[in-house]
């Protein structure tokens, strides 16, 4: 394993190919894994913010909180059941935000919510709202008035809120009135009567046994009571997108064993002669092998931490519109995967080095 090491320090141009190569697979991985966490996070916003035990889905609503309708007297129903703590309700609305001073219209999640909970403090005032700090970026500042969609209903901007996004459109959290104001003012064929909500978000009480209430909230309401992670998959588009990037990046993850494992193959080819003699001055198979791995592992783990440097070096020159997020679990995740991966390109050569005679291969000036 000294030996090993020693070579990495004395002779690195010999692996910088594949060095160079691991580092822009570690980029691709990483760059990969932020969008994925991008998508996922702005999508998913509006669902987390809540952390509520249970979003619960009408009957015909098929799990879409656009198609779900709930009422006042359903969640006053829902929080008889035993093991239930609070039932509040919850709406959302797709509509485009007029930013005073801007020539663009953004994309706007508006989202009307009955109580604190989660992230959320007490609903603010009839026509006021909190927006999520991406609006920060399209040019919004507090206390300025923003129309919503093509009725142009005002909501004065009274405070910031973070990461509340729903499908990558930035939120605009507004009490119940306002958001029935929004929502029947610029959609007339999907009114929203006075005591409706389109979900209920429950919270369980500490002594709730979650199966049996989950089962008691469905038998109630006749849809669909699902837990935050359910939740967010439910969201359109959400399974699809995530599925999607995590199959590239596990197969980016493959490529890099199949880069380690031919790079290590010809390396051993090369070294049939000297593990020859260390094999004839009593080196074992194992002692050899571990020499690989060693060498295989470090060259991932340097590669690793340039990768990660090129990779944040990128986010900074994306333009922000980009839904690129960092997570440390994104980082720990791909260490983890090329580590892995290596190892196992590595032990390609196994067999090889095993099967070395070293009287044959000196005797035959390899």
């Amino acid at each position: 394993m000294k030996l090993a090491l020693l070579e990495l320090r004395r002779r690195p141009g010999r692996f910088a190919v594949i060095g160079t190569a691991l580092v822009l697979l570690v980029l691709l991985m990483l760059f990969l894994g932020n969008i994925r966490s991008g998508l996922f996070l702005g999508s998913t916003g509006a669902i987390r913010i809540h952390e509520a035990d249970r979003y619960v889905f009408s009957e015909d609503a098929r799990e879409s909180i656009l198609r779900s309708e709930v009422t006042e007297v359903g969640l006053r129903e829902l929080e008889r059941i035993d093991g239930v703590a609070d039932a509040r309700g919850f709406g959302v609305s797709l509509l485009g935000v007029q930013i005073p001073g801007e020539s663009e219209v953004a994309d706007g999640a508006i989202g009307g919510y009955e109580a604190a909970g989660g992230r959320l403090p007490e609903p603010p005032p009839i026509g006021q709202g909190l927006a999520d700090e991406g609006f920060q970026d399209l040019g919004l500042s507090l206390g300025e008035t923003v129309l919503v969609g093509p009725a142009e209903v005002p909501v004065e901007v009274i405070g910031w809120i973070d990461d509340s996004n729903y499908l990558l459109q930035n939120g605009l959290w507004v009490n119940g009135e306002t958001w029935r104001q929004i929502q029947n003012a610029n959609r007339p064929d999907a009114i929203i009567g006075p005591d409706e909500w389109q979900i209920a978000l429950v919270d369980f009480a500490a002594s709730a046994d979650a199966a049996a209430t989950t089962a008691a909230i469905e038998s109630l309401i006749g849809g669909d009571a699902l837990d935050e992670r359910d939740a967010m998959f439910a969201i359109p588009g959400v399974p699809e997108q995530n599925a999607t990037l995590t199959a590239v990046i596990y197969a980016t993850g493959f490529v890099v064993a199949l880069v380690v494992a031919l790079f290590f193959a010809l390396l051993t080819l090369e070294r049939i002669g000297l593990y020859a003699v260390l094999k004839a001055t009593g080196a074992s198979d194992g002692t050899l092998v571990a020499g690989l791995i060693t060498q295989a592992v470090t060259v991932a783990l340097i590669s690793v931490v340039f990768g990660g440097v090129l990779s944040f070096l990128l986010g900074l020159a994306v333009p922000p519109e980009v839904p690129l997020v960092a997570t440390v679990g994104q980082t720990v995740f791909t260490l983890i995967a090329v580590v892995i991966a290596a190892v196992l390109g590595g032990l390609v050569s196994l067999r090889r080095i095993i099967r070395i005679e070293p009287a044959s291969a000196i005797g035959a000036g390899l």
